[in-house]
């Protein structure tokens, strides 16, 4: 096999899996447990009526838990969640984040992720995202 066809080979194979991996892309998202569409960050946000930034940073670090499967996450993360749901980005994410640590909502985690401090969601954050702000508290 000549260098030619072997690069037109290659050039069909790329092709071929563009063409595929577009197709899994379009389809809707699907929940492997549920078997049900997964839940957008917007969804996840407007279902549970964040009051104010703070608030809204919580739900966010919550969806990134919960819907991403992120054992913990950093500003960049809680940024790019805003971002997905169309939601404006808060100024100094750093002060919401730290305002839920005091709270007992966010607890630094150990490991960093890109040089960044990481926090996850304490048991008492995701008892308030699931009953305070879901009005079911």
């Amino acid at each position: 096999m000549s260098v030619e066809e072997m690069l037109e080979t290659i050039k069909k194979q790329l092709l071929d899996h563009e063409s595929r991996i577009s197709k899994l892309e379009a389809q809707p998202r699907i929940d492997k447990d549920t078997g049900k569409k997964k839940l957008s960050v917007k969804e996840f946000i407007l279902s549970k009526k964040p009051k104010n930034d703070i608030q809204k940073t919580l739900v966010v670090g919550s969806y990134l838990e919960k819907y991403e499967g992120l054992d913990c996450f950093n500003r960049e993360d809680l940024e790019n969640g805003f971002r997905s749901a169309k939601e404006t980005v808060p100024s100094n994410i750093n002060v919401d984040v730290n305002e839920n640590i005091r709270k007992g909502y966010f607890a630094e985690a150990r490991e960093k992720k890109d040089k960044l401090t990481t926090w996850y969601v304490t048991n008492l954050g995701e008892e308030c995202v699931e009953m305070e702000l879901s009005g079911e508290k």
